[in-house]
């Protein structure tokens, strides 16, 4: 928050009146019984100081009684923050790393982790929530494989000479699914920048290769598909041409390979077809040669999100080892056979491993 922000609230049911109470312990400002007694809606506190953690409450009364509020809780600029999953995160991935970034003149963080975020709001060093220091400079902690669909709290103290400030509790919900992509960490940093992870690059198309129709990217920037998507901000627009091609778009996999982590049995993928499109059959293929067809022959033009899901038996029995999946392809026509066809685009998104 910056350092000369407007706090506001929402008015209690009846408040006739508010007071107001500031400060950086949670404990002496959940207490407090001295306040600023407030009639309009909104308060400026500042100037505030820089990298300091906030504690605020607003207490209504309605003419006969005070309503205690809640304590709600922010930080000025050069604190602790920037978590990652983000505060109240939902769907976070097993493979997860919790990163931060830390106050600007802290000598050394302490860290703490848990299941329950009062436990962890209240852990001390002696708790079993503490996890333990963290150098300047180490801001990234490997929680292990999580339960699914679990949640969890975090917090990060700062640690300085003069003492140690308590960060605030952080958030986060595991999912039920384990992603193989959703197209968001896409972006339209061309390669050789290191910062640069395209969908081309990717997803791996017909893009100058003439036995292939397949173009999963746009030729300019925003390569990946940014309007028309099933969840987040970006899906992947499928631009197929069978006629007398292959066409086939593949991903090399670094993560998952193991497709039985977890007990996952299904896989998942959301598509969108065009009832313009000429009817084509479309296909998931795991490890270049196992394949399955979608049970519709004419899948292409299916409009509307319609979510396809595969037994990964079928695999398992072309002969995949699903511990160890390198790669997926989606396509359209009959894999390897090319013959005469249409056109046509197809959407896709949230490709998932299901238990």
């Amino acid at each position: 928050m910056d350092l000369n922000a407007k706090l506001t609230w929402t008015a209690g049911f009846g408040a006739i009146y508010n007071t107001f109470y500031i400060g950086n312990n949670f404990d002496d400002v959940s207490n407090a019984a001295d306040g600023t007694m407030l009639v309009p809606l909104e308060h400026s506190p500042g100037p505030l100081e820089p990298e300091k953690v906030y504690y605020w409450r607003v207490d209504a009364f309605d003419g006969a009684e005070f309503h205690k509020g809640d304590v709600w809780a922010f930080t000025t600029p050069g604190a602790v923050g920037n978590p990652q999953p983000a505060n109240g995160a939902v769907d976070v991935q097993m493979n997860s790393i919790l990163t931060w970034t830390a106050a600007d003149n802290a000598a050394s963080h302490e860290l703490y982790f848990g299941t329950d975020a009062e436990a962890v709001k209240n852990a001390t060093t002696a708790s079993t929530e503490y996890v333990g220091p963290r150098a300047l400079g180490a801001v990234s902690y490997d929680p292990g494989e999580l339960d699914w669909a679990g949640s969890y709290a975090w917090r990060v103290d700062e640690v300085y000479p003069t003492g140690t400030v308590k960060g605030l509790v952080w958030t986060f919900t595991m999912a039920d699914f384990i992603l193989v992509d959703d197209f968001e960490a896409y972006n339209d940093i061309d390669p050789p920048d290191p910062a640069s992870n395209t969908i081309y690059s990717n997803w791996i198309d017909g893009y100058q290769i003439p036995t292939n129709g397949a173009i999963t990217a746009e030729e300019f920037p925003p390569y990946a598909e940014q309007k028309v998507v099933h969840s987040g901000g970006q899906s992947m627009k499928y631009v197929y041409d069978t006629n007398l091609k292959i066409c086939e778009s593949t991903l090399t996999l670094i993560y998952p390979k193991d497709w039985t982590e977890g007990g996952v049995t299904k896989l998942s993928l959301w598509f969108r077809g065009n009832s313009a499109n000429d009817a084509e059959r479309m296909f998931v293929a795991l490890n270049g040669n196992a394949v399955a067809y979608h049970d519709d022959p004419a899948a292409s033009q299916i409009i509307g999100w319609n979510e396809w899901i595969i037994d990964l038996t079928s695999f398992a029995d072309q002969g995949v080892n699903l511990a160890n999946v390198n790669a997926i392809t989606i396509g359209f026509g009959t894999k390897n056979v090319p013959a005469a066809g249409g056109s046509g685009e197809v959407y896709f998104d949230d490709i998932r491993l299901c238990r």
